[in-house]
């Protein structure tokens, strides 16, 4: 499980750089700056949950009962929230009215929470901590 999280992670921080970067260089001759804004916040949180999952990684197994609860909530709310953000953000680029996939984000953002507060219980009930 560590590798598939460790690999995760660095895919997640791999592609928030090139999507920060075509953000912050590609993205403004082609929507407003308020789409801007909406994208980057979807690279920001991208990037957070990707030092997250290092986090999860290299703490020690003893203090987490199981890992792979908190792992797929970063995935799935990664995935919608993060990548709702960047098509609403893109919206404006295409005939495809996107606006209707906007329920999706706080679903992610809700896994995300989840992810934390997993995190937080088995750190608390954790014995290896004192």
């Amino acid at each position: 499980m560590k590798k598939t999280i460790l690999i995760t992670a660095c895919l997640f921080g791999m592609f928030a750089v090139v999507l920060g970067a075509f953000g912050a260089h590609g993205l403004k001759d082609l929507v407003d700056s308020d789409a801007v804004t909406t994208f980057e916040t979807g690279v920001r949180y991208q990037m957070y949950h990707a030092f997250f999952l290092f986090v999860l990684a290299l703490l020690p197994d003893t203090m987490l009962k199981s890992k792979r609860p908190i792992y797929l909530c970063v995935v799935i709310g990664v995935i919608l929230f993060s990548f709702s953000i960047y098509i609403l953000g893109l919206n404006d680029l295409t005939q495809f009215d996107f606006k209707m996939f906007g329920i999706v984000t706080p679903i992610g953002g809700v896994f995300l929470i989840v992810a934390w507060a997993l995190m937080l219980s088995g750190i608390v009930k954790s014995k290896v901590l004192k």
